[in-house]
């Protein structure tokens, strides 16, 4: 059973800045993908940002050059670097990761049903 668990939400003021991880509890053979998603109430997940098995990213429009998506394979972990928040990003963040080492390219990275696995979110909560 592949677990992930995400660190590092909390409240911060618009300008600001917040580093999420998610820790895996499974080492892949290879590289999977991965991507942070997040959920307002009453609306759908999307995808934030998203990086491939060749270590290709790929981001939501709203957060272009906002946020920056890594991974750090020594540690099994996947980071989310966000700066410049504002007010809308604040929302529950989840990360995901797929159970096969097939690469995705952009336009599926971001797509919520490509995923098997799925951490339990931490809250973001930028405020004005």
């Amino acid at each position: 059973q592949v677990q992930l668990a995400e660190s590092g939400g909390g409240s911060v003021q618009a300008g600001g800045s917040l580093n999420l991880a998610c820790s895996v509890s499974k080492y892949f053979e290879g590289n999977v993908n991965m991507a942070w998603f997040r959920r307002v109430p009453g609306k759908q997940r999307e995808g934030v940002a998203g990086i491939d098995t060749l270590g290709g990213t790929t981001y939501a429009d709203s957060v272009k050059g906002r946020f920056t998506i890594s991974r750090d394979n020594a540690r099994n972990t996947l980071l989310l670097q966000m700066a410049h928040l504002r007010p809308d990003d604040t929302a529950l963040y989840y990360c995901a990761a797929t159970a096969s080492t097939r690469w995705l390219d952009w336009r599926r990275l971001l797509l919520e049903n490509e995923y098997n696995y799925w951490g339990q979110g931490t809250q973001v909560t930028v405020s004005s």
